[in-house]
């Protein structure tokens, strides 16, 4: 039997999104639900490090009153950057010296900060949601795999790439970017893995060249996490037995013939390795207003991670889609529509960002772009997510 239960603002997804939406109207007086797939907050590890920007993900945090707690845990020495070619010299080198304007934090601790802040039973855990659909007036059903269901009068999907509320609102579906990446982790590094560790350094690091490369992060724990990225078919991650660890990396390896032993030790010495595959968005992707319902974060513009953003611009469109229906009182459509029509064309730039960083990092010049974007250009654009 369906058990039906409303709530005024319902937020499908407990990402860094969708939390930060919840906490800024619960500042605001603004109560909200949200309705979180996971099982409990232990239910998996939450990825690596993040840079948290001051234009974004830091006004985001203003505006949630937690930003004195998050510079708490920021991680020292985390916005150090190192950039290599395929035979290990190191082009690039900046040291953090404490007074950047991105510093580092690890993605669990950020998600934990913004489940503390929030009144107990906002979120409802292991909801997975089966159906969303319109009931008229603004209204909205959306029913879940426990065969509950719930109504709402303002429906916020922050659920992510493979939205279940998108389709209210865009036919649109992430596409497939020509990039799959290899995700591993070495952990206790400094012990277990110390050559590794001297390589990838104490921040972020990349390695460019042959249309290929490796990004990795230093995490707060001692680990390295990294990604190796590649230009492949769509289908190249199902030729790979990525469920043996031994074959997997193999066959990730044979891309980088000839590069340096240290960087192929990133990922012939992992711990663990998952593919991923990179989709995204048409840059420019929007919408006609739709009564009750709106999106943020990937649900609205899933891009590429090549500009750094992706966390950042879903922190603050739950910011300033919260301060929107606060400062609207009563009036949905009103704080809905002031939303998008600053959401529209901020994300559309960031998404431009995002696939040029792309098409320049794995293009044919990839390493001497990013020399000269670092040594001349405007710090802070290419990604350290």
């Amino acid at each position: 039997m369906t058990t039906t239960s409303h709530f005024p603002v319902a937020i499908v997804g407990g990402g860094l999104g969708g939390l930060t939406a919840a906490r800024v109207l619960h500042v605001n007086g603004v109560e909200s639900a949200v309705f979180e797939l996971e099982d409990s907050p232990e239910a998996r590890t939450q990825g690596g490090m993040l840079d948290i920007h001051e234009a974004n993900g830091q006004k985001a945090l203003h505006a949630a009153h937690l930003h004195e707690e998050f510079r708490a845990i920021v991680h020292p020495g985390g916005e150090a950057m190192r950039l290599l070619g395929p035979d290990g010299t190191v082009w690039v080198e900046e040291e953090d010296d404490g007074t950047g304007d991105r510093p580092e934090v690890d993605r669990g601790e950020l998600r934990d900060l913004l489940l503390g802040s929030l009144p107990a039973g906002t979120v409802h855990w292991g909801r997975r949601v089966t159906g969303v659909r319109a009931l008229g007036d603004g209204r909205h059903e959306v029913a879940f795999s426990d065969g509950s269901a719930i109504t709402t009068g303002l429906l916020i999907g922050a659920d992510g790439a493979w939205s279940r509320v998108r389709p209210l609102l865009s036919d649109a579906r992430p596409v497939y970017t020509g990039i799959s990446l290899a995700e591993t982790d070495l952990f206790e590094a400094d012990t277990r893995h110390p050559d590794s560790a001297a390589v990838v350094g104490d921040g972020f690091f990349m390695a460019l060249g042959d249309e290929r490369g490796i990004l990795a992060h230093r995490e707060s724990d001692g680990s390295l996490h990294a990604y190796t990225a590649l230009k492949a078919d769509e289908g190249w991650v199902d030729t790979v037995d990525f469920s043996d660890p031994v074959a997997a990396k193999a066959a990730v390896l044979a891309h980088f013939d000839g590069w340096d032993e240290g960087l192929r030790r990133l990922i012939a010495d992992a711990d663990a390795i998952t593919p991923r595959r990179v989709h995204a968005l048409p840059v420019g992707h929007r919408w006609e207003r739709v009564p009750g319902v709106t999106l943020l974060g990937d649900a609205a513009h899933v891009m590429s991670p090549f500009a750094g953003e992706g966390a950042n611009l879903a922190m603050l469109d739950g910011a300033r889609l919260a301060l929107a229906v606060a400062s609207h009182p009563g009036d949905t459509e009103a704080a809905l529509g002031a939303y998008e029509k600053e959401l529209f064309p901020r994300s559309e730039e960031t998404a431009l960002d995002s696939a040029t960083s792309l098409d320049t990092m794995f293009g044919e010049r990839g390493l001497q772009e990013m020399v000269a974007f670092f040594t001349s250009g405007p710090a802070g654009n290419a990604d350290r997510s």
